[in-house]
């Protein structure tokens, strides 16, 4: 009787794990370029000195380098709305005198009389307009610009900087570096999509530092210590980090 052949099951070997296979990604938008990622060339900076007696002076040359650095390609473009309002009540003011002034020598002074209070009241309405915008609206504001990047979608960002000096203690008679005036910004970062319907982001800082940094004793600029420090606050505005 010839054996019994007997066959044995072979069990299957584990299945590899098919190569190429599609996971789910929610990676974040690429974050768009910040100030300090962009560095300025030496040898477009020209030497600035002013008089550091005078906090007016000190303050107006930092906004002024503040915006030349912001306003830099693929950086921000600067808004002009602010302006833009105040040269046009000032412009329309300045028409509304000419003009009244203008009828009330051409015309009879009896008959110009209703025409010329007319042209005193808009001009006195307009300066207030004028005045009363650039405390309550404009206020400290110093710069205003959007970017808009693309990565996936159009991303719309907004900054807006207002500025203003820290005055020396009135307890101390003595200036001192722990005792000078500073300079202080705040800034506030907005990053919206879909044409501003929906906000992605609203960051606000703040930061200071002496003018002291950013000037020496001839009044001279150190343009890349104050690029620097503003790029931090900026970059730390844009991440929703404390500077």
């Amino acid at each position: 009787m010839s054996p019994r052949k007997t066959s044995h099951q072979l069990s299957p070997e584990p299945s590899a794990p098919a190569t190429g296979s599609r996971r789910g990604s929610s990676a974040s938008p690429e974050k768009a370029p910040g100030p300090l990622s962009i560095p300025v060339v030496p040898e477009e900076r020209d030497i600035i000195k002013v008089n550091n007696a005078s906090a007016t002076d000190l303050k107006n040359t930092c906004d002024d380098a503040l915006k030349r650095y912001l306003s830099r390609s693929n950086l921000f473009k600067q808004i002009h709305l602010h302006t833009d309002v105040r040269l046009t009540l000032g412009w329309a003011g300045v028409f509304v005198a000419t003009a009244t002034g203008f009828y009330g020598w051409k015309a009879d002074f009896e008959q110009s009389k209703p025409g010329v209070w007319a042209g005193f009241i808009l001009y006195v309405v307009l300066t207030t307009l004028q005045t009363l915008y650039a405390y309550f609206v404009e206020g400290d504001i110093i710069f205003v610009g959007r970017r808009k990047t693309f990565s996936k979608r159009i991303v719309t960002e907004r900054i807006t900087i207002s500025s203003r000096t820290i005055p020396v203690s009135s307890a101390s008679s003595q200036p001192s570096p722990e005792n000078a005036p500073s300079y202080s910004l705040t800034i506030t970062y907005l990053q919206s999509t879909s044409g501003g319907k929906s906000l992605l982001a609203k960051n606000r800082t703040q930061g200071s530092k002496e003018y002291s940094a950013f000037f020496d004793e001839k009044g001279v600029m150190a343009q890349e210590s104050f690029e620097g420090w503003l790029g931090v606050l900026v970059e730390a505005a844009m991440e929703g980090k404390t500077a």
